[in-house]
């Protein structure tokens, strides 16, 4: 049967603070975050912590019917092209309908997610403070503040813009060769929950906690909560500390599958490190595809749809990071 609601659990302290909201099996075959948020609620229950200032909305399944078949999306992806939508024709539309109202109303998001190939947790941030078209932002300092005290040591920024530059290539070559318009060449399908919760004024982290069947990832999920918790003061505990040793990288482009015949030349995981002109794949007529500098590949999809991403690359970034 086709699931009717969403659940959530909200908490309100008697304190003014900030407004948190913790998202766990957005896609319903990552459910560390679903077992870390019910771990979460029970530590509540038990009077182990106590939410003391502002708000904390935990939905511990985001997308009910994915998490019911265990798979990562229920008719399609609810983590792409999210927003609210007069006219809905799916199910992911009318829990779009729903979630991002309750975006809307919080100020900071932790969107708990899982990967598919083996290595170790990472956190996605959004952009600087900017005024452009694509992803206006104004609260870069405190995200990054958030995103060092969440475990994870690798830190990786760029998506939408990376995104919209693939986007522009789908056209391009549409146009080129006079196609009809390509799947994903909306630079609105980048946006999931995280991009959105920018859009609407928030701050949000993606925390990918581990591979989906990984022991350790409800654990590390769990940890990222309750120092969230801490950092924004919503409880009385000691504040975490930034952590010092960490690994920024910087998505700077995304190479698309052209045609089901592209393949890699190995089984590639996110963040494997490449130098300049090593040999990542082939096209489906022999040509080679190289790695544009030294970086790592991110993101890997060997059964990527024709037309779509079929990996990104990553440098090192520049960018200084706010601890305070």
């Amino acid at each position: 049967m086709t699931p009717t609601r969403l659940r959530s659990h909200a908490f309100q302290g008697l304190e003014p603070g900030p407004r948190l909201i913790v998202l766990g099996a957005v896609h319903g075959n990552e459910t560390c975050g679903t077992r870390g948020i019910e771990r979460v609620l029970d530590d509540i229950d038990r009077g182990e912590i106590d939410i003391v200032r502002g708000s904390v909305t935990f939905v511990p399944v985001t997308n009910p019917l994915a998490y019911a078949l265990r798979q990562r999306a229920g008719e399609r992806n609810l983590n792409r092209n999210l927003r609210p939508v007069n006219t809905p024709l799916d199910f992911e539309d009318r829990v779009a309908n729903v979630l991002c109202p309750l975006l809307a109303a919080h100020d900071v998001l932790l969107d708990l997610h899982s990967f598919h190939t083996g290595g170790k947790p990472f956190a996605m941030l959004g952009p600087p403070d900017n005024d452009g078209p694509l992803e206006a932002f104004a609260h870069a300092a405190a995200e990054e503040a958030l995103a060092l005290r969440l475990g994870a040591r690798r830190l990786v920024e760029g998506w939408l813009d990376t995104y919209a530059d693939g986007v522009r290539q789908r056209m391009a070559r549409s146009a080129a060769t006079h196609g009809v318009r390509p799947s994903g060449s909306d630079p609105d399908y980048g946006v999931g929950t995280t991009e959105y919760m920018r859009r609407v004024g928030g701050y949000a982290i993606t925390l990918e906690c581990g591979q989906h069947d990984a022991p350790d990832a409800p654990e590390f999920a769990w940890r990222a909560i309750r120092n969230t918790l801490a950092h924004l003061r919503l409880i009385d505990a000691p504040a975490p500390a930034p952590l010092a040793d960490f690994e920024l990288l910087k998505l700077t482009e995304v190479t698309d599958r052209l045609h089901d015949g592209d393949t890699f030349v190995r089984r590639w995981e996110s963040f494997d490190p490449v130098a300049a002109g090593e040999l990542i794949g082939s096209r489906h007529d022999g040509s080679a595809v190289r790695a544009p500098h030294d970086g790592f590949i991110v993101f890997p999809n060997p059964g990527a749809i024709s037309g779509n991403e079929w990996f990104y690359f990553a440098r090192r970034s520049t960018r200084a990071l706010n601890t305070d």
